[in-house]
């Protein structure tokens, strides 16, 4: 049976993130919030989480997982990344975008593209779960949740609970995400002299990105 923890959007009560967080650390899949849609998220370096993760959306090991990192210091442990791509990550994060970067020999090459070694990494501009990715001290990796079968994300944390209850530990409550999807930019062009190449347009604006 999921919990259920209902936050304050703006200041969330840290016990109970800390008992969020107490989850994940122990290899439990969340639902959270984000500044995009709900993602279903857990420990990057638990094997049976990940496995998990990917049973619940049904997806197999070419579906791009994505890093949730609460700032850019974190990136360089997990991605490549030259000063060209730097400047634009930083143009545009925190926000609603996911970045498709190289990955390097941190991330776990089964949360990675098998033939791309790529990883899929963003700053979310989202206070609860800013909070949460504090206090579990390292990136988490995650799925935006939309059901096997479907095209849109969840965004009802009681609908989530009732319909994962039984497959995730958690879903965090703190009012109803945009619902629209990250933009979704490849920035593994620029590592060989190319430009970014948008992927997917979504609630990020691409100016930003000078495309």
């Amino acid at each position: 049976m999921a919990q259920f923890f209902e936050l304050h959007p703006d200041n969330p009560q840290q016990r109970l993130l800390k008992q969020a967080a107490a989850l994940l650390a122990r290899g439990e899949i969340v639902a959270v919030p984000t500044d995009s849609s709900y993602a279903l998220a857990c420990h990057l370096d638990d094997r049976d989480a990940v496995d998990q993760l990917r049973r619940i959306r049904q997806v197999d090991e070419k579906h791009h997982l994505t890093l949730l990192c609460r700032d850019l210091s974190e990136l360089s442990s997990y991605a490549k990344v030259d000063n060209k791509q730097y400047r634009l990550l930083k143009a545009a994060t925190p926000g609603p975008y996911t970045f498709l970067l190289e990955a390097t020999k941190e991330v776990p090459r089964r949360v990675s593209h098998p033939q791309r070694k790529t990883i899929g990494l963003r700053v979310p501009a989202h206070k609860v779960l800013d909070e949460l990715l504090m206090l579990h001290g390292e990136p988490l990796l995650a799925t935006t949740l939309i059901p096997p079968g479907e095209t849109e994300a969840l965004n009802d944390a009681q609908v989530i609970r009732e319909r994962f209850e039984k497959q995730i530990g958690a879903v965090i409550a703190c009012g109803a995400c945009p619902s629209e999807p990250t933009t979704v930019v490849d920035l593994t062009p620029m590592g060989t002299g190319g430009e970014p190449v948008l992927v997917r347009q979504g609630r990020g604006p691409v100016a930003v990105l000078g495309l």
